[in-house]
């Protein structure tokens, strides 16, 4: 059997006749395919970072445009001849499968999907790109800098207020009794560059028990 390289569980949207022959390669597959019963039922679970989808089933009435919104869903589109060119798709394959093409796609979508993930961040309405540097609000951005990119990750993961000691510790190493005003300038910056750009006053608030996003 081959060695599953990911656990991620691909969504197959097929007729039967094709999730046959999809079934004879699944212990040749790195990831683990699943085969819809319920087409729109399915689609709603928002668990699937891929979904492999046959022009076989393409007509199946209230699919197309719920295959089109989904945003933060990597698609596959598996044609016998002509795309179907009102779905919006990250690859195609043509039929007959190859094992090793589909192998390739999939694990390439799912590791551009995971990336993503982890250089991107959700901040109330703004987007923290780790990757570019930027803390992002529609069309706006603003430029920062690694040690605000820890600042923020830090005040937006805690629950709680992150104390001026905590803070030190955690993303400077130093002694929670040292006697420096890093993190009071940080924040003072980091705040004056949100308030410039975005007009937010608000995003970072402070009281006696610490910062909070």
């Amino acid at each position: 059997m081959h060695a599953q390289t990911f656990k991620t569980e691909v969504l197959l949207l097929t007729s039967k006749q094709f999730s046959n022959s999809i079934d004879e390669l699944k212990d040749k597959l790195d990831f683990k395919i699943i085969l819809s019963d319920d087409f729109l039922t399915d689609l709603k679970k928002d668990k699937f970072g891929v979904i492999l989808i046959d022009d076989e089933i393409l007509n199946h009435k209230g699919l197309l445009p719920k295959l089109n919104n989904l945003k933060n869903t990597a698609k596959i589109g598996i044609f016998d001849k002509n795309n179907f060119k009102e779905l919006m798709l990250d690859e195609i394959l043509t039929k007959p499968i190859k094992v090793n093409e589909l192998n390739k796609k999939v694990i390439n979508l799912i590791a551009g999907k995971k990336y993503l993930e982890n250089s991107s961040l959700r901040i109330k309405n703004y987007i923290l790109d780790k990757n570019e540097k930027k803390f992002k609000n529609d069309d706006k951005f603003i430029t920062v800098t690694e040690k605000e990119i820890q600042l923020i990750e830090l005040l937006f993961s805690e629950k709680l207020p992150v104390s001026r000691s905590k803070i030190l510790e955690t993303i400077w190493h130093y002694s929670a009794e040292a006697d420096t005003h890093t993190v009071e300038t940080h924040i003072y910056r980091l705040r004056k560059k949100i308030l410039e750009k975005f007009n937010d006053n608000n995003l970072i608030n402070n009281s006696k028990k610490g910062y909070s996003i």
